[in-house]
């Protein structure tokens, strides 16, 4: 049996978490993480022994999945805007007997701004929020990943195309 992982990247707000469920759901034999889940922590501290650690959490729970035989697709999901950062994580992984994909959920700033609004609304972002992941939108356009745009889709959609462009049949 071949492994599926999916490193899903994207934006704050461009809907990552939403359609890496979506997939969890209708995937079968699959686990979902989302890279966030790895540093949830009060304060929020970005120092570089917390970037190593965070890396090492990561690289630590999909090697954990990847080698479990319960798991044919292994959904991740996390901001990963740099192309160091996929990088790095792909090394700490040992993706033998594993397709792997790499994709980047983009959206227009307008979709984007629509999107952060109605979650700062529901109290699930705050106002900065939108500046900066408005900032790290172009950077994802740059990185090698294969870019679902998903401006104009559903979360059901998105896992769709996300799923067509890895050609996996549902």
């Amino acid at each position: 049996m071949t492994n599926h992982l999916y490193l899903i990247g994207g934006t704050m707000g461009v809907g990552k978490t939403t359609v890496g469920k979506i997939l969890k759901d209708n995937l079968a034999n699959s686990v979902y993480l989302d890279g966030d889940w790895c540093w949830d922590m009060h304060p929020f501290s970005v120092t570089e022994e917390t970037k190593r650690m965070v890396m090492e959490n990561i690289a630590f729970l999909l090697n954990n999945f990847l080698r479990c035989s319960a798991y044919e697709h292994v959904v991740f999901c996390w901001v990963m805007h740099e192309q160091a950062i996929i990088d790095e994580l792909l090394s700490r992984i040992d993706t033998t007997g594993c397709e792997t994909y790499v994709l980047s959920l983009v959206c227009g700033e307008e979709a984007l701004k629509e999107r952060i609004e109605r979650d700062v609304e529901n109290g699930l972002r705050t106002p900065g929020d939108l500046e900066r992941s408005v900032l790290r939108l172009l950077l994802y356009e740059k990185l090698d990943s294969i870019k679902i745009d998903c401006s104009n889709k559903t979360p059901p959609e998105t896992a769709e195309a996300v799923l067509a462009a890895c050609g996996i049949a549902q």
